[in-house]
């Protein structure tokens, strides 16, 4: 049963440098995965160096388990290291296991930005490349103005962002340009959260 499918990891194309400010000041950020007011599992980035070089860690691990008889009916892992120099992503690569079927991704950067989500730029740009398979797919980005998003310390002031075309994701970012929450169909219709830690 595939639920989420290749859509997880994506990357977006980008013309202009990274923005520092999306870098959080303690290195980290740290999600649960929410299906169906349940937790299903985590996702973080971890960051290493300065703004001017460093190396961005994602981890994706999802386990969906069948109600009453607790069997797995869906687990996804991913794994994936960008290398960011200048302001500008030099390498990725990545290893998924989606519900059994292997993937392995090593690519320079040709002028993509990983989107791994963690990226505000990601907003202003219109070309995705899907980081687990590297194709390039198109996007369109709604701007939803201001919110206030719930995260396991509290409300923080967010702006949220849909995009659809290639990839449909609706995406909150604090006032730092750091992730606040992403929001997505999972393919069997069901609502997908990442909430902050």
């Amino acid at each position: 049963m595939r639920l989420f499918g290749m859509a997880l990891g994506v990357a977006v194309a980008l013309a202009a440098p990274v923005n520092a400010l999306s870098i959080p000041s303690n290195g980290k950020l740290s999600f649960d995965v929410v299906r169906k007011g349940k937790d299903i599992g985590d996702h973080s980035y971890s960051f290493s160096g300065k703004s001017a070089a460093f190396t961005v860690k994602v981890a994706t691990d999802i386990i969906v388990k069948v109600p009453l008889i607790r069997t797995t009916a869906y687990s996804f892992k991913h794994k994936s290291v960008e290398s960011w120099k200048g302001g500008k992503l030099q390498q990725l690569s990545s290893s998924t296991n989606d519900d059994g079927e292997p993937h392995q991704l090593k690519t320079a950067s040709k002028g993509t930005l990983p989107a791994s989500l963690w990226n505000d730029d990601i907003v202003r740009s219109g070309k995705l490349m899907n980081t687990i398979d590297g194709k390039i797919m198109k996007v369109r980005v709604a701007d939803l103005g201001s919110e206030t998003v719930k995260t396991k310390q509290g409300n923080v002031s967010a702006h949220h962002y849909r995009l659809s075309g290639g990839l449909a994701r609706d995406v909150w970012y604090d006032g730092n340009g750091n992730l606040a929450q992403v929001m997505f169909k999972a393919d069997d219709g069901s609502t997908v959260m990442y909430v902050r830690k």
